[in-house]
């Protein structure tokens, strides 16, 4: 993953460098050799002035304001949709690249949405400086497995089951659902602050809004992401989107029907080469896709791998997939872009 023109001729800044999509990103770019000189985090009021270690230097932390980003060359966000929708343009007017890990900027039609394994031509498109989003992660996990089998086959409908760890809820989620575990384990009340709810030992809806259709955000970023990313407005996306008490890496049950016959075979032999892909698919010891092992990796783990008996032979699959959250759903995604934007 190293990637020396970055690290050596482009300057980095990290916006919600606390949180666990920033810190990952960090740890990514200490990891690539990128110089700690070449690095400027950015957090709120609250966490200015403390110092973050990047490879073994302390960066001190900055609070936005108006011509914070003068020098930078790319800047990745996360710190949320409301920071992006202020911060994100001032950045390019000061000549930055924009790498935006929120939703402010997925369905604008000016803006590339890219996951480097699946549409990376993406950003050529892009001229001077711009903003280029990164999808949500459950539709970054479920589009790096199923891409490879769409572009032989073509994928008419698509069927998604999440099951979605703490982490994409943020760094407190996580911190909340390890409370509860040490909390019920001392016989103490649990902590329900983040969810309002018991996520020790329980799953529930994803807790994203409900529109009055009664599908989630969450499920609509699936839909709507995907169509844009494939190029193709007529594809049939629809999705149940759940919170599990996992702390990070989501699962994904996915099932493809096909508009043209693709054996369960070819899709094997597919997916044992594709970027991003990892086979896990050991029926005789029933070793599958797992987020314990998906956890920390940058692939997307595949199994379950299966003809679908609802539909004529060769026309469906169904999978179970597993990718981490923070990494390949957020950060390792996030960075990959910036590799792009550097080679652009």
């Amino acid at each position: 993953m190293k990637n020396s023109k970055i690290g050596r001729d482009f300057t980095l800044a990290v916006v919600g460098a606390t949180g666990a999509v920033g810190s990952e990103f960090i740890q990514l770019l200490v990891a690539c050799g990128v110089s700690a000189s070449r690095v400027r985090l950015f957090a709120s009021e609250r966490s200015a002035g403390r110092t973050i270690s990047v490879a073994d230097r302390a960066i001190p932390i900055e609070s936005l304001k108006p011509g914070c980003f003068a020098g930078v060359d790319i800047a990745f966000f996360s710190a949320g949709k409301a920071i992006s929708k202020q911060w994100a343009s001032q950045a390019v007017a000061s000549g930055a690249w924009v790498v935006d890990n929120s939703s402010a900027f997925r369905m604008d039609p000016s803006v590339a949405l890219v996951i480097p394994e699946v549409n990376a031509d993406a950003v050529d498109g892009q001229g001077a400086p711009a903003i280029v989003a990164v999808p949500n992660c459950s539709t970054i996990v479920a589009l790096v497995a199923a891409t490879p089998l769409h572009r032989v086959a073509k994928v008419r409908r698509m069927t998604v089951a999440t099951y979605q760890a703490a982490s994409g809820a943020g760094a407190a989620a996580m911190r909340e659902l390890e409370a509860q575990a040490h909390d019920f384990a001392g016989g103490r009340p649990l902590n329900t602050q983040i969810f309002g709810r018991q996520y020790l030992f329980n799953c529930f809806s994803h807790n994203s809004a409900i529109g009055a259709e009664g599908y989630n955000e969450e499920e609509a970023k699936l839909l709507h992401e995907t169509r844009k990313i494939w190029s193709d407005p007529n594809v049939r996306i629809t999705a149940t989107c759940v919170r599990v008490p996992v702390l990070r890496a989501h699962c994904e049950a996915i099932g493809l029907e096909f508009e043209h016959p693709l054996s369960e075979a070819q899709a094997r032999e597919i997916l044992a080469t594709a970027p991003g892909v990892e086979v896990v698919d050991d029926r005789s010891n029933n070793r599958f896709p797992e987020p314990l092992e998906a956890a920390g990796g940058d692939a997307v783990l595949v199994g379950r791998i299966r003809a679908d008996w609802s539909l004529d032979p060769g026309m469906g699959l169904q999978l179970f997939v597993a990718g981490d959250q923070i990494r390949i759903g957020a950060a390792l995604t996030g960075w990959r872009i910036a590799q792009l934007i550097a080679a652009h």
